[in-house]
C-alpha cells in the first residue's frame, strides 16, 4: 500500500498554499502519478492514467498566477469528459471516445490551478453501487482489498482512501459518491441538483445525476466545491449559487449571529436501520451537539415512496439516454451498413 503522508500535509489547502508561497506547482502531482502506478495493480482504480497531460498542465501553470487550488492533483471519473483523454464510462462500447472538451466542473477546476492526473473507474453507465460492474473490471477497497470499494464512483473513492490523490469527482445518481465515501472511509458530497453543472457528464438518469466531490476533509470538499458551482450557459438545469461563507475547520459552529441546525429524518432513523446503523447515528449526533450545532427530528412522510419513485424514473431516463450507444451513431459498431440497422445494433450490443 502506498505509504501515507498525513492529511494535513497533503490536503487540499496545504498544497495550495505551498505553491502559491512559492513551492513546486509539480510535486505533489508527481506524487500522485507515482502512486497511482503503483496502487493499481492492487486497487484497479483507475481506467487511465494521464502523465503527459498532468505534466503539461503544471507547465502551463508557470505562465500565470496560481489559483485557488495551485498544483492539486485531482482524479475524475469516467463518465466525465476531460479534453484529450478516453472517457469510456466504464463501457466497452466508448473504449475509444476521446472528447474535445472538458466538462465545466473539469474546466473550473483546471482554470483554479487544479491538475487532473487519471481517470478513474466505475460501475459501468454509472449503474451499480459496489464497482464490480466495470468492462475493466472492479475496483478494490483500500482499507480491505477483500472488500469492494463501492460505486459507482469507486474508483474516486479507492483513489482518495489510498492517499494518492486529496481529491476527486465522482456522479451520484442514487448514492453512487456517498456510498463508496463511506465504504472507504472519507467524505463524499453530493450537492443540490443544479449545484454543479451537468454539461460534459455523460448521462444516467438526467433528472437525479448530480456530480459530487470526494476528499479526506470536508474543508477540501468545500474549497473544490466553491470553485465549480455556479450557472453554466450550457446546462439549463443548473443554478446561481452563492458560498454561504461558514465557519472555518474547527471554529464554532456560529454564522452571523445564526446557529446551525441539522435535520435528523425520523422515518429514516428507525424502522429498517441496524442496531449498529443506529448506534453510529447517535454517536454523530452527539458529536453535532458538541460542536454547537443544534440537532432537530424532522418528519418527512413522502420520504417513505423514495425508492420506489426512483426505480421508476432511473430506469425510464436511462432507457431514453442509453438508447443512442447502438452501433449507428455512437460509440463501437459490429457489423456494416448493409447488413441493417436491426442486425448492427444487435450485434453490437452483443458483443460489448
Amino acid at each position: 500500500m502506498l505509504a501515507r503522508v498525513s492529511d494535513t500535509d497533503q490536503s487540499v489547502r496545504h498544497i495550495a498554499d505551498s505553491v502559491r508561497a512559492g513551492g513546486s506547482a509539480g510535486a505533489a502531482v508527481e506524487r500522485a502519478l507515482v502512486g497511482a502506478e503503483t496502487e493499481q495493480s492492487r486497487l484497479n482504480a483507475f481506467i487511465t492514467v494521464l502523465p503527459d497531460r498532468a505534466r503539461a498542465a503544471v507547465a502551463r501553470a508557470g505562465d500565470r498566477e496560481p489559483g485557488v487550488l495551485a498544483g492539486v492533483p485531482v482524479v475524475v471519473k469516467d463518465n466525465i469528459c476531460v479534453a484529450d483523454a478516453p472517457t469510456t464510462a466504464a463501457s466497452k462500447i466508448l473504449a475509444s471516445f476521446v472528447p474535445p472538451y472538458s466538462a465545466t466542473v473539469v474546466e473550473r477546476l483546471e482554470a483554479a490551478g487544479a491538475v487532473v492526473v487519471a481517470k478513474s473507474n466505475l460501475d459501468e453507465f454509472g449503474m451499480g453501487s459496489t464497482n464490480e460492474n466495470s468492462a475493466f473490471g472492479p475496483v478494490l477497497n483500500p482499507l480491505a482489498t477483500d472488500r469492494v470499494a463501492g460505486g459507482s464512483s469507486g474508483g474516486s473513492a479507492a483513489a482518495v482512501a489510498a492517499g494518492i490523490v486529496p481529491l476527486a469527482l465522482g456522479t451520484d445518481t442514487g448514492g453512487s459518491v456517498r456510498l463508496p465515501a463511506a465504504f472507504c472511509g472519507i467524505v463524499g458530497f453530493k450537492p443540490t441538483y443544479g449545484a454543479l453543472s451537468r454539461y460534459g457528464v455523460i448521462a444516467y438518469a438526467s433528472s437525479l445525476d448530480q456530480v459530487g466531490v470526494m476528499a479526506r476533509s470536508v474543508a477540501d470538499v468545500r474549497l473544490a466545491f466553491d470553485v465549480m458551482t455556479g450557472r453554466d450557459p450550457r446546462d439549463a438545469t443548473s443554478c446561481d449559487t452563492v458560498p454561504r461563507g461558514g465557519p472555518e475547520a474547527g471554529a464554532p459552529y456560529q454564522s452571523a449571529g445564526r446557529q446551525r441546525r441539522v435535520g435528523v429524518i425520523s422515518e429514516l432513523a428507525g424502522s429498517g436501520m441496524s442496531s449498529a446503523a443506529l448506534a453510529s447515528l447517535a454517536t454523530a449526533r452527539g458529536r453535532l451537539e458538541e460542536m454547537g450545532v443544534e440537532v432537530v427530528d424532522v418528519s418527512l412522510p413522502s420520504v417513505v415512496h423514495a425508492v420506489a419513485a426512483y426505480y421508476v424514473i432511473a430506469t425510464a431516463e436511462a432507457s431514453s439516454n442509453l438508447a443512442r450507444f447502438d452501433g449507428m451513431l455512437y460509440g463501437g459498431r459490429t457489423g456494416v451498413d448493409a447488413d441493417g440497422q436491426e442486425a448492427v445494433m444487435t450485434a453490437t450490443r452483443g458483443s460489448l
